[in-house]
């Protein structure tokens, strides 16, 4: 099964873009997954090509016309995901993404100026999804993102098939730190404990890691991941918010 992912934007031009290169651009090369791209504006139905209207009740900027919007979805709608890419959506998450990959692709439409006529979202089956708390200006951006994070899931995509298993976000708790040549930097020397050759003591000081940098950068995540109490690569106890 080949991951088809369909882009609903007003910029066709801006696709592949950065999924035309490095491992999503082999991947699409190799027919891993494969891309189409409407133009909203294909389906405006005056002789202006008009897609917004200004907002009802007023207020600035303008809004992109449920009408429109429909009949673009209706063209390529086949059973897939749809998903609007939109501040207003739900988070992005990890869980969210190996289910995006793990189906037959998804059907994603882009926003622009205000947003979208909120009809849209009662007339068709559309998931509304943020990529973070921030306003871009238009989806085509996040668009990409998404399909990056689904893309690279996919099989034989990363070299090895394990790449993805020790990431942040799979556990639940962001990713231990890294480190490679040379063994000294700048009067900072890789932590001895990885140069040991003594698996089990890496795997402990990776798991406390990830945990500590869980709850110092990101107390969200280690709030809704409750770990239980362990040892810190320092020795010091590190302890659920609870206790």
């Amino acid at each position: 099964m080949t991951f088809r992912a369909s882009i609903l934007t007003l910029y066709p031009d801006m696709f592949p873009g950065p999924l035309g290169h490095s491992l999503a651009g082999r991947a699409l090369e190799d027919g891993k997954w494969s891309l189409d791209v409407t133009n909203i504006r294909d389906f405006a139905a005056d002789k202006h090509k008009t897609v917004d209207d200004t907002p009802a009740g007023g207020g600035a900027g303008m809004v992109l016309r449920c009408d429109v919007l429909a009949a673009a979805l209706d063209s390529v709608a086949d059973g897939r995901p749809m998903l609007a890419m939109t501040p207003r959506g739900r988070p992005l998450t990890q869980a969210k993404v190996r289910d995006l990959a793990a189906g037959e692709g998804a059907i994603i439409l882009c926003g622009r100026f205000e947003g979208f006529d909120e009809r849209i979202f009662e007339a068709r089956p559309i998931e509304p999804v943020s990529i973070g708390d921030y306003v871009l200006s238009g989806g085509e951006v996040a668009a990409m993102v998404t399909l990056d994070a689904c893309i690279r899931l996919q099989g034989g995509v990363m070299g090895a098939a394990s790449s993805g298993e020790d990431e942040s976000f799979e556990t639940g708790l962001l990713e231990y730190p890294h480190y490679t040549r040379p063994q000294e930097w700048e009067g900072r020397t890789i932590p001895e404990v990885l140069r040991s050759g003594d698996h089990a003591k890496i795997a402990a000081w990776r798991k406390a890691r990830a945990i500590e940098d869980t709850r110092s950068r990101r107390p969200d995540l280690w709030e809704a991941h409750g770990e239980p109490p362990v040892q810190s690569p320092s020795g010091a106890r590190l302890k659920n918010e609870e206790n």
